[in-house]
């Protein structure tokens, strides 16, 4: 852990992990608090599913855009601008009881969310270099994943009380805070776009966001079946709060999992750890297949959830080393619009299976799925090849200046 401890000495560290995470823990919230919002208003499940489902879809499908935003202008007006409209519009939802309005603000909200999380990645490699940069993304990835915990429970536990109002509040008070924070911390404010090199190809053009794409669309539809299917099986079961169980311990691992990664050498390569971590995640994701609502699903969970943790710290190095100049945001931003919108689409299919066949064949294929993922880095992995390879300490010194020559 003395690695940490050096990060943490590092000037800007805690200001980029503090300023944002009230902002982490609101999107965490967003979610469950439509749907407890949508629900109580019309007393239709039907309707409060079609909010979270269309809120989900939409933001996930302009992530690209919102995210080419960044990489043109910088942070500091995009981020200002997004963030009290986003918290704006969750406090119109609040006060509405019309289903229809509650169904188009959560669209709108979907389609203008400040891209918080796109933005603060970028940020990292302007205030470390070396072995710190693997270890600051373990932090934020290990941050991330402690606000997706922490979020759904705030949420839960205010929708459902006696002042179930206060659930969308609550959520759009950390929106502005924490986004508004971040907007206004001097790192955010002073970074930089980087320049495209002349004569650059388009974006959608680069082998490596082509290859990237297709793992992403089968682990987003996987991820969706995976979403559905565990509360489906609880449901099924009589048992639904066990759902929390599975869903809280692979937050936890994941947490930890990510910590993990982030003190392996970087003389193991990206892409490397990465394919490595990739078949053990795929090895783990089987035995879900053969669990139960309880301890055995909760106990696999985990282990998902641990590995899972790991990947997302080496998925990071692996997309900073492959992506052309230019696209700090972007890039990252187009493959979550992929996979966020194939992940809709499982969670619907994930629904239809679940009830016609089983949630147990909705978690064999969320297997299957990460299977293909893995496969798909396998063979296209010579697409990946700027990631193969250890950056000399001039180059981690380039990187944090923004010229890295590691990228493509």
């Amino acid at each position: 852990m003395n690695r940490y401890r050096a990060l943490f000495a590092l000037p800007n560290v805690w200001v980029l992990v503090l300023a944002a995470f009230p902002a982490r823990v609101a999107y965490g919230m967003v979610g469950l608090a439509l749907f407890f919002k949508a629900h109580q208003e019309t007393g239709s499940l039907a309707i409060a599913g079609l909010v979270i489902g269309t809120n989900s879809l939409a933001g996930s499908f302009t992530a690209g855009i919102r995210g080419s935003l960044i990489d043109k202008y910088g942070q500091k007006w995009p981020l200002r601008v997004l963030v009290p409209g986003y918290a704006s519009m969750m406090i119109i939802v609040n006060s509405s009881h019309s289903s229809v309005v509650i169904v188009l603000m959560g669209i709108i909200m979907g389609l203008t969310a400040p891209p918080i999380n796109l933005s603060v990645r970028p940020l990292w490699k302007t205030i470390v270099t070396g072995d710190f940069l693997r270890t600051a993304y373990a932090v934020d990835t290990s941050v991330m994943n402690t606000a997706g915990v922490v979020g759904p429970v705030i949420a839960t536990s205010l929708a459902l009380s006696s002042h179930p109002g206060s659930a969308l509040m609550a959520a759009a008070f950390l929106m502005l805070l924490g986004g508004g924070a971040h907007a206004i911390a001097s790192v955010s404010r002073d970074w930089k776009p980087e320049k495209k090199d002349s004569g650059a190809q388009s974006l959608w053009r680069n082998p490596a966001l082509r290859l990237m794409m297709l793992e992403g669309s089968f682990i987003g539809f996987g991820w969706g079946l995976f979403d559905v299917a565990v509360p489906s099986f609880a449901t099924i079961e009589k048992v639904p709060h066990r759902t929390a169980w599975v869903f809280a311990a692979m937050g936890i691992s994941s947490i930890i999992g990510g910590l993990i990664a982030g003190l392996i050498s970087r003389r193991t390569s990206s892409l490397a750890a990465l394919r490595k971590t990739y078949l053990v995640w795929f090895l783990v994701s089987i035995p879900m297949a053969f669990t139960y609502p309880g301890w055995s699903m909760a106990i696999a969970g985990a282990l998902l959830g641990f590995v899972g943790g790991a990947i997302q710290v080496f998925y990071w190095e692996v997309m900073e080393a492959v992506r052309p100049k230019g696209s700090a945001v972007s890039y990252m931003a187009w493959l979550w619009t992929v996979e966020g919108s194939v992940m809709s689409l499982g969670s619907a299919v994930g629904g239809i299976l679940s009830e016609k066949v089983s949630p147990t064949f909705c978690l064999a294929l969320t297997a299957v799925s990460i299977g293909l993922g893995n496969l798909v880095l396998t063979i296209g992995r010579e697409r990946l090849k700027a990631a193969n390879r250890i950056p000399t300490d001039d180059e981690d010194i380039s990187a944090k200046e923004g010229n890295s020559p590691i990228n493509t």
